[in-house]
């Protein structure tokens, strides 16, 4: 069976979890000419009672596994008494 082919494609979902106005009513996958993106949208009415839908897209990043490490706090056992500037 072949694989499917999304490039130029996008899918949206119904954000579930939704929990304010900021946050996006779809979410999903856009991707164009192989390279991926995030796309948001929102449930919007115009001034003259049209619906509409308006869309955020953003770069999706590749994570790197430091910046998705958790950070904490600096123990007192970190520092050497040299390391303190005063």
């Amino acid at each position: 069976m072949a694989e499917f082919d999304n490039t130029n494609r996008a899918t949206m979902f119904i954000n579930e979890k939704k929990e304010n106005e900021k946050h996006p009513d779809w979410s999903g996958t856009l991707n164009v000419e192989g390279k991926e993106y995030w796309i948001s949208g929102w449930k919007k009415v115009s001034k003259g009672g049209k619906p509409f839908l308006s869309l955020s897209i953003r770069e999706k990043q590749e994570q790197t596994r430091q910046s998705s490490q958790p950070t904490r706090k600096a123990a007192k056992d970190d520092f050497e008494s040299s390391d303190i500037p005063w």
